[in-house]
């Protein structure tokens, strides 16, 4: 089983299990490693151990049902495993900024009412969007929207999300992307990675990445077309790793939805590996034939 196999299995028993206990061992045994080798593992893989990730996760539940639900704090604070209330608005207030009792009073509100208008043109979308830096691109984007959420969310307070409007023709995607230069990252191996949440998702839909040189050729790419995510998901996180050729120009990353449905996504990172880690790199060239071939059609 691939290391990126293994992570995702991990977070998918934590995702089962947020409201129960859960120890390192346990998690470890469940991924079948030593706990100590698979510390490691996962630290190197998500950017964080297992107790920041489990509690950053829990806090981001907390953060739901004090939006959506009219629970006590201390009840909230207990049932995500906090000593005490007191434990649970300091942790609270260091990742929102805020106490959990304010976080509330401001934003139950505005709960319902997080969603992005479509738009007729990519650059105006990218003007308005309120996913900075991001825009909505693809086949039939206007099939699509893009959009925050405050309501489904794995880490924070809100996640980017990409959704189908309408019925579409067969082959309809769209994704929501960004695109930078390619110079500071070139000669070096890079991972884009991040958490992904799927609903009725009916063709496939995945993270995507593409390095370009200035004739826009494309050098490398991967958009998990051999590890495609379908149907409704948990929060699980997924990873392509490309290396950026010297004569890189531009850099492409994205979410990608093709068909209906609706992706979340959260928590992306775009950083620099060592050589160990695998490329997860698409063949897309292929070989030249030395002459003609079926010039009459009778083949």
């Amino acid at each position: 089983m691939s290391t990126q196999r293994i992570i995702q299995k991990s977070i998918a028993y934590m995702e089962q299990h947020l409201e129960e206990q859960l120890t390192l061992a346990d998690i470890a045994s469940y991924a079948g490693f030593s706990p100590y080798h698979f510390h490691r593992l996962f630290r190197r893989e998500v950017g964080m151990n297992i107790a920041d990730y489990l509690r950053k996760r829990r806090l981001c539940y907390a953060a739901q049902l004090l939006l959506h639900t009219e629970a006590a704090i201390i009840d909230i604070s207990l049932h995500c495993h906090f000593e005490s209330q007191e434990s649970f608005t300091r942790a609270f207030k260091k990742l929102y900024g805020m106490p959990p009792g304010r976080y509330r009073k401001i934003f139950a509100v505005h709960a319902h009412h997080s969603h992005y208008p479509k738009g007729e043109d990519h650059m105006q979308q990218q003007a308005q969007s309120p996913l900075k830096g991001w825009f909505l691109s693809g086949s039939h984007p206007q099939d699509y929207e893009i959009g925050v959420d405050r309501t489904t969310v794995h880490q924070g307070s809100t996640s980017g999300y990409l959704r189908a409007l309408t019925p579409m023709e067969d082959g309809a995607f769209a994704t929501m992307m960004q695109q930078f230069k390619a110079g500071k990252y070139a000669g070096k191996r890079m991972r884009f990675s991040g958490f992904v949440k799927t609903e009725n998702v009916k063709d496939y839909c995945g993270l995507w990445m593409r390095v370009d040189n200035r004739a826009e050729d494309v050098l490398q790419f991967d958009n998990m077309n051999n590890r495609r995510i379908v149907g409704s998901t948990h929060w699980n996180h997924y990873a392509i790793v490309l290396d950026v050729p010297e004569d890189s120009a531009t850099i492409s990353i994205g979410v990608l939805l093709m068909g209906a449905g609706q992706v979340w996504v959260d928590s992306f990172r775009f950083e620099e590996v060592d050589l160990s880690v695998p490329t997860t790199n698409l063949d897309v060239h292929y070989e030249l034939l030395e002459e003609p071939a079926n010039l009459s059609f009778e083949e």
